[in-house]
């Protein structure tokens, strides 16, 4: 798990072969004790380290996940947020984040409001249903709060830290960015789909009399 909260920019060294196909990231996160088998999030998307060094970390991408994110189409030099794992007593900052992509998303625009700049981007349905106006997306990696959302269109505020620390303060309209839904929201609509929790009335005075709460 993680939490949205990116640590480090990284830039990549190297992207070679198919599926899977190895990544290899320079970053600050490469002189830490990052250890063969942890997992990192790259752009939102949990990757196992399989190699590095005191400079670079390596890792490899299988062919799911290739087609259902940005990842196949980095190249070297391209800039990418980086997260370690969560640990059990971390500061959890954000919001949990599985670091398991839902959609690709793209950037529809960028609209500054004095140090604010509120991201729009357009996303599938099977990701906005389950979005909520203040409720809490992943994109690229990031744990953002959603300010407004459509059947195909999501927008968050991103205030100058965030553009200072992360790489969506370089992108631009019609770039890709990887999005992860609230894990609440989706186990909750797969309650919903199964029929493992009822769509009755819901919480009614009613209801509270008779477990005592009133």
């Amino acid at each position: 798990m993680f939490t949205g909260l990116v640590q480090t920019i990284g830039t990549v060294q190297e992207a070679h072969g198919e599926a899977p196909r190895r990544l290899t990231v320079a970053s600050s996160l490469a002189a830490q004790d990052v250890a063969i088998g942890e997992s990192i999030a790259i752009d939102g998307c949990c990757l196992t380290v399989v190699g590095g060094g005191a400079h670079a970390t390596t890792f490899e991408v299988g062919a799911e996940t290739l087609r259902r994110t940005t990842l196949g189409r980095l190249r070297p030099g391209s800039k990418v947020n980086l997260e370690r794992a969560l640990r059990l007593g971390d500061l959890l900052g954000g919001h949990l984040v599985s670091g398991h992509v839902d959609a690709v998303g793209r950037v529809e625009a960028l609209r500054r409001e004095g140090a604010t700049v509120f991201l729009s981007v357009t996303a599938p349905l099977e990701v906005t249903r389950l979005t909520a106006a203040r409720g809490s997306i992943a994109i690229a990696g990031l744990s953002l709060t959603v300010t407004d959302v459509s059947s195909s269109r999501i927008v968050v505020g991103l205030i100058p830290h965030t553009l200072a620390v992360t790489t969506l303060g370089e992108r631009h309209p019609g770039d890709e960015v990887n999005l992860e839904v609230d894990t609440v929201a989706r186990y909750v609509a797969r309650l919903l789909e199964t029929g493992a929790v009822s769509q009755g009335p819901g919480l009614t005075m009613e209801l509270l009399q008779d477990k005592g709460f009133t």
